[in-house]
């Protein structure tokens, strides 16, 4: 079943189906034909909003639920079960058509187990769409609210004019220190933990 399919089910009129919207921004792979359908889909039923807290619901209740946690992840669970269980759960949560569709296109098409990075690249597309750019920054340690106003700051000077800054902080002690920083495709790391590998493969090879 191509990707399509996922415009083809939200429109009566074929030739609507066939026309894509465009996100604001390009993404790429499987996850991002996904999100990319989905998106056009919404954008013309003009439910964009409406799906986005639909697919975070349902994130956040992959998260909570262990069994809908094991239910999505279990490859030996046959595709047709799986799309008629979204079915029933997209109801039970009074799920948008276009959200319903996309889960039991997963479902059927054996991508299930995919659909939180799906989601997660659908939530970047809406943040493009707002203008917002996302950032997401890893330090070994918490920020305190007066770093993270500085990095803030610091980080408006990689945006364009009306973007906006859409920060999410991330704490991973195994870094050491220092921070691991993305801004929309721009990455940079600066940890302590990649310094000190880097300067022992340095070492190694000299030794």
């Amino acid at each position: 079943m191509s990707f399509s399919r996922v415009i083809a089910r939200s429109f009566s009129s074929s030739s609507i189906a066939q026309q894509m919207v465009k996100p604001p921004i390009q993404v790429f792979g499987v996850q991002g034909r996904y999100a990319t359908a989905l998106y056009s889909a919404a954008s013309k039923q003009k439910t964009l909003n409406n799906v986005e807290k639909d697919l975070l619901k349902f994130q956040e209740l992959v998260k909570t639920d262990k069994k809908l946690h094991e239910f999505v992840k279990d490859p030996s669970i046959k595709r047709r079960d799986k799309a008629e269980a979204l079915k029933s759960i997209a109801g039970k949560l009074s799920l948008a058509k276009e959200t319903a569709n996309l889960l039991t296109l997963l479902a059927e098409n054996g991508r299930l187990g995919q659909v939180n990075g799906i989601i997660n690249t659908f939530k970047m597309l809406m943040a493009a769409t707002r203008g917002e750019v996302v950032c997401e920054v890893i330090t070994a340690k918490p920020l305190d609210a007066d770093m993270r106003s500085k990095l803030e700051k610091a980080l408006r000077g990689f945006l364009s004019k009306g973007q906006n800054i859409l920060l999410t902080a991330k704490v991973d002690p195994s870094i050491i220190g220092g921070m691991i920083v993305s801004v929309g495709d721009k990455y940079v790391d600066m940890s302590v933990a990649t310094k000190v590998k880097r300067y022992s493969e340095i070492i190694a090879s000299t030794a």
